[in-house]
Parts: structure tokens; C-alpha cells; sequence
């Protein structure tokens, strides 16, 4: 699966679907936090916030773009 939406409006969350080689960096089925990143858009990639805690580049195609309930928003805002 792949990122359906423009990477330049994508949501502000983002659902792990593979993470295949990067097994220690993310999770399958766990939510991620997306950082606007418009160069990395431009080749295919997001930014998002790994199990690290850092910002790092990967293959939207690993994502599916999410809507969240503000709730959902603001308890995952308050955890980072």
C-alpha cells in the first residue's frame, strides 16, 4: 500500500504498515507523528517520529495517512 494523498497535504498522523529493515525504528500498526518535510515529499519519503524519538526519513509507501479524532490528537500531542 501507498500514501494516496499528496505528500505535500498529508495528515498529520500515519499508520505503519511495513517496517521491514527497520524493525528497532517502527512498528507495524502503530500510529507516527508526520513532520512537514517538502523536499523529502518530493522523493517519495515522509518525515516522521520513530520509536527514537528523532525525526527520520522514510518510504511513504511504508503509511497509510490517518484522520484522528482531536481527543486521539491531543492525548497523542500530550505523550510526545
Amino acid at each position: 500500500m501507498t500514501m494516496t494523498q499528496d505528500p505535500n497535504t498529508l495528515a498529520a498522523y500515519v499508520v505503519c504498515l511495513d517496517n521491514a529493515d527497520y524493525p528497532a525504528s517502527l512498528e507495524r500498526h502503530k500510529i507516527y507523528k508526520v513532520l512537514p518535510d517538502e523536499e523529502a515529499a518530493a522523493d517519495g519519503d515522509i518525515r516522521v517520529i520513530d520509536e527514537s524519538g528523532e525525526d527520520y526519513l522514510y518510504s511513504a509507501t511504508r503509511f497509510v495517512p490517518i484522520q484522528v479524532p482531536l481527543a486521539v490528537k491531543n492525548s497523542l500531542e500530550e505523550a510526545a
